[in-house]
């Protein structure tokens, strides 16, 4: 079991100002950063509700619907939560132009769970100037941890090549004379996996006989998969987003190419990926898990489980529990959640650069908590909290 990215405390400054734990006269007379009043706390979200990614607009509207859940109990310390979320299409420089409008129109306190490597990489350095938070971003790029240049940004998920280690290490033991075809996107997303997998073999890249790259903008990606099978290879890794993988799933059974096939965390969703591909179509493939998987029914009687159920039941009926992404969606706004409520127990007004160096608050969101369906193991090096895989798992469907 591989310990995955780092998930730097440093930017969780930028979770809040002064959510003081006080109320009264006092509190009345306090000044917060923009974006947050006694009233009112305002988080901005950028996601592709449309376009090749669409597939995890669910995220978004996950997140939305658990906000609306915490302003129906009473907000955070009587704060209701403005949740502004806009879609960007999966394009890097419509994302700017959205992150310019949450931060300069809507004033938004911090933007949350931006979701995309490229788009990410697009508003970093923007964010960061505004001092502005980029929190909780959705991409598991290594790029992202780095609190010594982008203080503002942090990442939440596990990292893509720490994954890639993973499966690495797996064919090393499992298959040590694998013929590997890897096909990936064309963009940070796809190099970060391919570069993890290429370390973690080391001596062994040769393993690797062929990569195959593709663009978001295509409509089908059917020549490449006929392209990787001609190499002969037997294992076949999927470094794609949802529409792509269902692709590629369909593709292989298409031409009988029956290959050790492995898919990337990001699109392992059973709702997202395997349904839509065919389940007939998806037997045995391999991924990493570090969710609870709401379609498998060992966790029906898990506690945090049946807390998300009936979330879903009340406040978002039409979301789908075998989806990967509404999981996903689900545990990152229980953390942002978290962390503005432990930040509202400290008296500094200033927490965005007391946080920076006091890791206490962040520490607390998250060491040793489940959180959701969200399995979280961390443990303590230099004041950083790591993530654990905790399963590279086979799907059989009945």
């Amino acid at each position: 079991m591989l310990s995955n990215q780092k998930l730097r405390i440093a930017a969780l400054s930028t979770a809040v100002i002064a959510f003081a734990a006080t109320g009264g006269t006092a509190f009345a007379q306090k000044k917060y950063d923009t974006g947050a009043t006694d009233t009112e706390i305002k988080i901005g979200n950028i996601m592709p509700y449309s376009g090749p990614a669409s597939a995890y607009g669910v995220i978004g509207k996950t997140e939305e619907a658990y906000f609306k859940k915490i302003n129906a109990e009473g907000g955070i310390n009587g704060r209701k939560i403005h949740f502004i979320t806009y879609d960007d299409g999966y394009s890097p420089p419509k994302a700017v132009e959205q992150a310019r409008k949450l931060v300069e129109s809507d004033e938004a306190l911090l933007v949350f769970n931006p979701l995309g490597t490229a788009n990410n990489t697009a508003i970093q350095k923007y964010m960061n100037s505004k001092k502005v938070p980029q929190l909780f971003v959705a991409t598991g790029a290594t790029k992202f941890n780095d609190p010594k240049d982008f203080p503002w940004t942090m990442g939440w998920q596990p990292s893509y090549q720490s994954e890639a280690h993973i499966y690495a290490k797996y064919l090393m033991k499992e298959k040590p004379d694998a013929k590997i075809a890897v096909f990936y996107q064309n963009d940070d997303f796809g190099k970060d996996y391919l570069k993890g997998l290429k370390d973690a073999l080391g001596a062994k890249a040769s393993m690797i006989t062929a990569e195959e790259s593709y663009e978001t903008s295509e409509p089908t990606i059917d020549n490449h998969i006929v392209k990787l099978k001609a190499t002969g290879a037997d294992v076949f890794i999927s470094i794609t987003t949802p529409k792509f993988a269902a692709q590629a799933i369909k593709k292989l059974a298409e031409i009988d190419w029956k290959p050790m096939h492995i898919v990337s965390n990001v699109s392992s969703s059973v709702g997202g990926v395997m349904k839509p591909a065919g389940f007939e179509n998806a037997q045995g493939i391999l991924s990493a898990a570090y969710a609870k998987d709401g379609a498998d029914p060992q966790w029906d009687n898990d506690p945090g489980m049946k807390k998300f159920f009936a979330f879903l039941e009340k406040y978002y009926p039409e979301g789908n529990k075998l989806d990967g992404s509404v999981v996903y969606g689900y545990g990152a706004a229980q953390t942002m959640v978290k962390v503005i409520y432990l930040a509202a127990r400290r008296e500094d007004q200033h927490l965005r650069d007391r946080l920076r160096s006091d890791r206490t608050a962040s520490d607390d969101a998250l060491q040793g908590r489940e959180v959701g369906p969200v399995r979280r193991h961390p443990q303590r090096r230099s004041q950083q909290l790591e993530f654990c895989i905790t399963a590279i798992a086979r799907a059989e469907f009945d």
